[in-house]
């Protein structure tokens, strides 16, 4: 069996809500349950949560010589949660199987390993499924294909006979439309030593559903299937195939029909006295058809052929692969390439001496990128909801001031996060500077939106500061600084957020609360400091010296006043300014969720300790920019936000909104009023809890020297997705893995004090002993400290190096890296 790093392992008690996405980053993905179960076949261009869909079941005959089979499902015991239903066991496929009784789940994102075992069967079987996840090659991280590979140990002290078998349900075309579904056998030379069962339908009206399914298995001698099974009623169909398969491990073809036909594909092996052998499974997809989130009204739609549809946005990995069996073949015959390279990723980043905790937090979240969260259109183009909903994308748009938090994108697929950046400026971003802070699609219809926000907006140009940085790129600074400007100068507009140009966020600023703030606040304050920061270093590298002396400025004039007026001691409070009317806002920047009062507007922060009132703190902290406030006011603010926002336990608090908190758990709220001068009506969420704002402040403890304090918050996070309450790979907010949680990397950016400028070639990490990795979104590798000695590996991508600070220590280096490459210094 092939060695996997591991992270985290998870017992028998602590299964039930593991769900792994298994796909590449936009290919959609189908979950392996923590028992050996598959769930959540998301692999269409919407979420579905609960869904079966074509997720495989697979089974097990073992039998010796003469012996009695051996049958059961590759799943361990089934939940209990699930024993009560109308009709008994609910929610579980081919329940009446018998099962395992014990097992457990190892992981390390993307590797996913289930043990199933018991006393008395022959065998023991370790189920390794993955797909492969390689940062900055996009194409190798974006497979449409879950690889499955079943390791079967014979326990006894003779030979078996063993069979595993994947069973698959064709569900491929729009029901509505009552199509044709058909599976079939494929084997043969060109299917580049594949067999398997290709799963198609004859609907071809540019659906979502209109696609083609694969489930093939590495070839085989004895290979046996089943394109249909038998239409019989009150279980018999199951009856047949069970009585089949147990009889002697291989299948015999039936005929059958029915709407969405059953196919099977079994692979028969013999496994010597004590010995072991694997079964690979690739289950392969594609499906080319995706609905825009902006669809064209009922009266715009006259006469459009669905099959040239303007709303049919596509797939990117259906144009790399035209069909699933592509895809399959591609990916079997890289496949020793791609999981050691998927291998030396995930062992790298593991290595980095940090609490375990950091790590989870920071790789679990990477799967985010291979939900259907996010999605790569049939140009290339990368877009995210804010998270998912059971059914339906979760707030659409790629919403800045949510894609704002998260670092992930940027630090490991840099392409993504500036092709993102490009979306924002170059299609989003009007001539005025005004930027739609959720984009429409097509990107013909980009503008459309009607709003910007504060946040969003000013953390873009912090965004754009930081992926030019990494990239070392300065046409990637001179293709977006025009837009960026303009973005800037947006702010300081008549009735605008700093229409007076002084520094100071007064205006009406639409924000990630989903509400508008009237008067200074931390949190927007925060973001403008840190724009304007990040504008003036762009200025300067542009030649606008004339522009960076005003963002000079204003940020010093800014910063003034957030310490001097804003900190009240303890923490940033607002300062309400009340607009008076309505006629005193700038058009586009109030939404309909927030006040209706002009002179004395509600849903505000007012004396809030708010939990991210410093996220443009945090992320000037990650970028390396000087100082942009008191660091004894930010040190003691997120001191205050630890005492007063954490809460052991949740007996006792009162929440009106949503609870992703409960019982026994700890975390911080999303804000206190410690003194109790709560307003009647806060900004909505003041009550909850949700991980991307919780990494934020623990993040800003870690930079500030809290380290105890940080790590504790970011424990409290994980021990509530501990796979028994919460799936480990699923931070929830506005929907399912949302995007905000990927701020979670940034903790191990703190804790090995990385920074890199790509422009002068220059890196930094911690001089603590260890095997520190880093990545820049471009390439990654490690850097091992030992007593000063220095060893700096690259290990993907290509890095400009001229200068490496290894804590006090700083060597010249003058080189650009690429492919593999080792220096000792």
């Amino acid at each position: 069996m092939n060695h996997w790093p591991t992270l985290k392992h998870y017992d028998q008690e602590h299964l039930v809500k593991i769900a792994l996405p298994l796909g590449g980053i936009g290919t959609g993905t189908i979950s392996l349950g923590g028992r050996g179960d598959f769930r959540n076949c998301e692999i269409e261009d919407h979420p579905a949560k609960g869904s079966f869909g074509i997720a495989p079941f697979f089974c097990i005959q073992a039998q010796e010589d003469g012996g009695q089979p051996f049958a059961k499902a590759l799943e361990g015991p089934l939940p209990e949660e699930c024993y009560e239903g109308s009709s008994g066991v609910r929610d579980i496929v081919f329940h009446g199987a018998p099962r395992f009784k014990h097992a457990c789940f190892d992981t390390a994102y993307p590797f996913g390993e289930v043990r199933l075992f018991e006393s008395k069967a022959p065998v023991e079987v370790t189920l390794q499924a993955f797909n492969p996840l390689v940062p900055t090659d996009t194409d190798a991280s974006g497979f449409p294909v879950a690889i499955l590979r079943y390791n079967v140990k014979n326990k006894l002290g003779k030979a078996l006979d063993v069979s595993v078998c994947g069973i698959v349900t064709n569900t491929i075309g729009k029901s509505d439309n009552a199509p044709v579904r058909k599976n079939s056998f494929s084997s043969g030379e060109g299917h580049k030593g594949l067999v398997g069962i290709e799963m198609t339908s004859d609907s071809d009206c540019g659906d979502p559903s209109d696609g083609e399914v694969v489930l093939a298995a590495m070839a085989h001698e004895r290979v046996s299937y089943r394109t249909k099974w038998i239409n019989k009623g009150w279980g018999m169909s199951f009856l047949d195939f069970w009585d089949d398969f147990s009889e002697d491990g291989m299948l015999d073809e039936r005929e059958g029909t029915g709407p969405s036909p059953m196919a099977s594909l079994c692979v028969r092996k013999s496994i010597p006295a004590n010995g072991e052998e694997f079964f690979t499974f690739i289950i392969a997809w594609r499906f080319p058809n995706r609905r825009t989130w902006t669809p064209l009204k009922p009266e715009q739609r006259v006469g459009i052929d669905p099959k040239h549809d303007p709303d049919n946005i596509g797939n990117y990995y259906a144009t790399r692969f035209p069909t699933a069996w592509a895809a399959a073949e591609e990916v079997v015959t890289r496949l020793p390439e791609l999981e050691q390279r998927t291998i030396d990723f995930v062992s790298a980043f593991l290595q980095s001496p940090v609490p375990d905790v950091v790590k989870e937090a920071a790789l679990f979240n990477v799967s985010t990128l291979r939900t259907q969260t996010a999605f790569r259109t049939a140009d290339g183009n990368f877009f995210g909801w804010e998270g998912c909903n059971d059914s339906t994308g979760s707030c659409l748009g790629s919403c800045t001031h949510v894609w704002n938090y998260e670092q992930t994108t940027a630090f490991l697929f840099g392409s993504l996060a500036r092709n993102m950046r490009e979306t924002e400026f170059l299609h989003a971003t009007h001539d005025t500077g005004f930027m739609s802070f959720r984009v429409n699609l097509p990107l013909e219809r980009a503008k459309n939106g009607s709003l910007a926000a504060a946040d969003g907006q000013l953390g873009c140009i912090m965004k754009v500061y930081r992926d030019w940085k990494l990239c070392g790129d300065d046409a990637f600074l001179k293709k977006l600084w025009s837009k960026v400007k303009t973005a800037l100068e947006f702010c300081w507009v008549d009735k605008g957020w700093d229409g007076n140009k002084d520094g100071v966020i007064e205006g009406c600023q639409h924000n990630t609360m989903d509400v508008e703030y009237y008067g200074p606040n931390g949190q927007m304050q925060g973001w403008y400091l840190g724009a304007l920061k990040c504008a003036e270093l762009m200025a300067d590298a542009m030649g606008d010296t004339a522009f960076a002396e005003t963002c000079r400025d204003l940020g010093a004039k800014g910063s003034a006043y957030m310490d001097g007026t804003l900190f009240n001691g303890e923490y940033y409070e607002q300062v309400i300014i009340p607009p008076m009317s309505e006629d005193n806002i700038y058009p586009g920047l109030r939404y309909k969720y927030g006040t209706s009062d002009f002179v004395h507007p509600d849903v505000q922060l007012d004396k809030a300790c708010l939990v991210d009132q410093l996220v443009g703190i945090y992320f000037a902290r990650i970028l390396g920019l000087p100082e942009l406030l008191d660091r004894e006011h930010v040190k003691t603010t997120l001191q205050s936000i630890y005492r007063y926002n954490r809460r052991v336990g949740f007996h006792d608090h009162f929440n009106d909104m949503r609870s992703f908190v409960a019982g026994d758990e700890s975390a911080l709220l999303m804000a206190s009023y410690p003194h109790g001068d709560r307003p009647k009506f806060p900004f909505p969420y003041f009550s909850e809890v949700m991980t991307g704002f919780e990494y934020t402040a623990a993040v800003g403890m870690l930079y500030e020297g809290m380290e105890a304090e940080g790590l504790q918050v970011i424990s409290d996070i994980r021990a509530r997705y501990d796979g028994k309450k919460r799936s480990p790979f699923d931070e929830a907010e506005c929907g399912h893995h949302y995007a905000r949680a990927m701020a979670a990397w940034s903790a191990y950016l703190a804790l090995s004090e990385f920074h890199y400028d790509g422009c002068t070639g220059e890196m930094a990490l911690t001089g603590k002993n260890g095997v520190w990795f880093w990545s820049t979104g471009n390439a990654y590798g490690t850097c091992a400290v030992l007593d000063g000695m220095v060893r700096f590996h690259l290990l993907e991508g290509s890095v400009k190096l001229n200068t490496l600070h290894v804590g006090d220590k700083t060597f010249k280096v003058n080189e650009t890296l690429s492919g593999r490459s080792t220096l000792r210094l």
